[in-house]
């Protein structure tokens, strides 16, 4: 197994948290009309941040080691990479959502959106950083 960079982990993943939550801010207004819901200038509770936390260090844990065993190198690797992870993982599922739930597809394409600026954060951080 590839030796994971443990610095390139963590930053990576608070970086992607603090991506995630500027394209939040960017797109909260988007957001907020497609759910039917009024804009929040409140902080999530403190569980939320937490679990977010975690979702974005299993997802930069599993990218790291899938970089490192498949030898990615380089920045147009990395970003090759990073693109097929976004379109082989969050655009396919938000897709289904859409077709089989009803999901409305302005809902999924900022939801999309925020994973395609983490996926290739992400991937270039702990891509780069060995």
């Amino acid at each position: 197994m590839t030796d994971l960079n443990l610095l390139a982990v963590a930053v990576a993943t608070v970086a992607a948290f603090v991506a995630s939550t500027a394209y939040y801010t960017v797109f909260g207004a988007a957001l907020a009309a497609q759910l039917g819901t009024e804009p929040s200038s409140e902080r999530p509770p403190v569980w939320k941040i937490l679990v977010e936390l975690l979702r974005s260090l299993v997802v930069t844990t599993a990218l790291a080691v899938a970089l490192g065993e498949l030898g990615v190198t380089g920045v147009a690797g990395v970003l090759l990479f990073a693109l097929v992870v976004w379109l082989v993982f969050p655009v396919a599922i938000l897709s289904g959502s859409i077709v089989w739930d009803s999901l409305p597809w302005r809902l999924a394409a900022i939801h999309a959106g925020d994973w395609l600026v983490k996926a290739v954060l992400l991937a270039l951080v702990v891509g780069l950083w060995r």
